[in-house]
């Protein structure tokens, strides 16, 4: 199999030259512990990670995952598997999606992994995935990339074409768009059963192509104001700066802003965890994958046992 696939490779950048590909892999839980060091000097250069499913399911692995391959530099992304059937579950799970990603500093497209086994019609899944592509679209301010194969491809609408496309295609010597409204691919998923250095067990391989990454793009995810917040304390908190902020909400007054209202934070500085009621510290920590020393230090907590519900801890 390692054979076939490292020859399937050979044909394909034959096949396509003139672009920038990128050897690449998708995981979730099903792949257990990955030692993303090893995958990295096996050749891979991107990964894309499973972060949830559904209204609010998410995936055990997803933050281990994520630190493992900022933590060896790889690319990554997230992809959200959706169990929508109407227009309105598609946007709250659209949601869902953008709150985990938020302040993740994901450099790849944020994708909808789109695999109907729901009896709807064309009309109906087109007006489902829409929706989700759309509201994910305007919480984060990227374009998404919708992952499906040809034949699901095939039942959408030609407008969603406009969507980059991620296409599932196994054990074929070059990927083919017949039938759908797509002329060309950003990402093609060629088997199931890959193997990779790292990862025990059957992995799913891919190949992407150069605008698959943000790059010249940064996302942002929303914030409401609260009372007491100023553009000064939330751009320590984000890793960002004042002028940043109000050049991307288009605030003249940086000294005034409202409770209530929201703001566009740039993706890419620490990520944050309101605390909630029964929330402890070592739970927090389990949740993503950080040590409870970390969050004391990062937070500058006095006592360790002593957290409160609204508190706004740093937590990567």
């Amino acid at each position: 199999m390692r054979k076939k696939l490292c020859a399937l490779l050979l044909c394909l950048f034959c096949l396509i030259p003139s672009a920038l590909a990128l050897e690449g892999i998708d995981v979730s839980v099903y792949q257990g512990e990955i030692d993303f060091e090893a995958v990295r000097e096996d050749g891979v250069e991107a990964v894309y990670i499973r972060s949830g499913f559904g209204s609010g399911g998410v995936d055990p692995n997803f933050e281990q995952n994520r630190r493992g391959a900022a933590g060896v530099g790889l690319h990554y992304g997230f992809y959200h598997y959706m169990e929508a059937a109407t227009p309105e579950e598609a946007r709250a799970e659209a949601r869902h999606f953008a709150a985990l990603i938020a302040g993740t500093g994901y450099d790849c497209r944020p994708v909808l992994d789109f695999e109907v086994d729901q009896d709807l019609s064309d009309a109906r899944v087109s007006a489902v995935v829409g929706a989700f592509l759309e509201e994910l679209k305007a919480l984060t301010g990227m374009e998404p990339m919708l992952y499906a194969d040809a034949y699901e491809a095939g039942r959408l609408d030609p407008a969603l074409a406009a969507y980059p496309l991620w296409l599932a295609q196994w054990e074929v010597e070059e990927p083919s768009l017949t039938g759908t409204a797509w002329e060309e691919w950003t990402g093609w998923q060629y088997t199931d059963k890959g193997r990779v250095a790292g990862i025990q067990g059957d992995v799913d391989r891919d190949l992407f192509q150069e605008d698959v990454l943000l790059a010249g793009e940064r996302p942002w995810f929303t914030y409401t104001i609260r009372w007491g917040d100023t553009l000064w304390a939330l751009s320590i908190r984000y890793g960002t700066t004042v002028e940043e902020l109000a050049r991307l909400n288009d605030i003249p007054d940086p000294n005034l802003i409202y409770a209530g209202e929201t703001l566009k934070i740039p993706e890419g500085g620490p990520r944050t965890y309101t605390v909630r009621a029964g929330d402890t510290l070592w739970g927090i920590s389990r949740t993503y994958g950080v040590t409870v020393e970390e969050l004391v230090q990062w937070n500058q907590i006095q006592n360790p046992n002593l957290i409160y519900p609204g508190q706004v801890l740093r937590v990567s």
